[in-house]
């Protein structure tokens, strides 16, 4: 086995922070990732911290292409993008 090999269940734990402005987008537990038909990892899917919290409304969702992720360290994913980059969903 590599010594580099992580295990989501290691990684769920894990916080995500955008370098570029210092944002933290909670653990990936509480977020998700989208995988293509054939394996690949596209997305990462954050709930929007920014957005107001309501009872009743719809949650928002920041989509982050895969290519931004620059580093899965021992306790964090380091993303960097910025605005322009971002698809915000509901």
């Amino acid at each position: 086995m590599k010594d580099n090999l992580k295990y989501y269940n290691e990684m769920e734990k894990y916080e995500i922070i955008n370098i570029n402005d210092g944002e933290k987008f909670n653990c990936l537990g509480n977020n998700d990732i989208i995988i293509d038909e054939n394996g690949n990892l596209k997305l990462l899917l954050l709930n929007d911290s920014k957005a107001k919290m309501a009872l009743f409304s719809k949650s928002e969702f920041i989509e982050v292409p895969w290519d931004c992720v620059k580093k899965i360290g021992s306790k964090t994913i380091i993303i960097d993008t910025d605005e322009k980059l971002l698809n915000k969903i509901r």
